[in-house]
């Protein structure tokens, strides 16, 4: 896989969790990676704590925009993660060129109840745990593993918190 590998983060909305894994995979994956997310049923905006918690960390979102997955259906992506559980459930689309698929399951932060103040402490700690597993992805030998070893340490990322 010597091209600039295609990874598509998908959440039920596309407003919170995948927008954020996006951002961080745009900022840490260089050009060697390409970054999408999508929703199942997208919500039709970012979540303004989603927001926050990347100003937190020092990353822009003003480009990015809610979508369905259904953009992407034909469009080919190496790797597609899901990012929640209801979303992994469903039953995806046919992507094109058959690309890997794994799921991450991390809480929603847009759920979290409590004050905003904790919420936004909350996205920020899931925001990190992404940033993570995003560094293990990278740090993965695309061009010379076989794609069944890669896919089971991609899989395995989703299991270590």
């Amino acid at each position: 896989m010597s091209s600039q590998i295609k990874v598509l983060f998908i959440c039920t909305g596309n407003a919170c969790r995948s927008q954020m894994a996006e951002t961080l995979l745009r900022h840490i994956g260089g050009d060697r990676f390409e970054a999408f997310s999508a929703g199942s049923h997208p919500a039709g905006f970012i979540h303004p704590l989603a927001v926050r918690a990347m100003e937190r960390l020092g990353l822009d979102m003003a480009d990015q925009y809610s979508k369905s997955w259904d953009e992407f259906a034909d469009k080919a992506v190496d790797l597609v993660i899901t990012l929640c559980d209801s979303a992994a459930a469903l039953p995806c689309p046919n992507w094109a060129a058959g690309p890997m698929v794994a799921h991450w399951s991390h809480p929603d932060p847009v759920a979290m109840p409590g004050p905003d103040q904790q919420r936004l402490e909350f996205a920020v700690e899931v925001a990190n745990r992404l940033r993570q597993k995003l560094e293990r992805l990278i740090a993965l030998d695309f061009d010379n593993a076989p794609r069944p070893e890669l896919l089971a340490r991609i899989q395995q990322m989703g299991i270590i918190s």
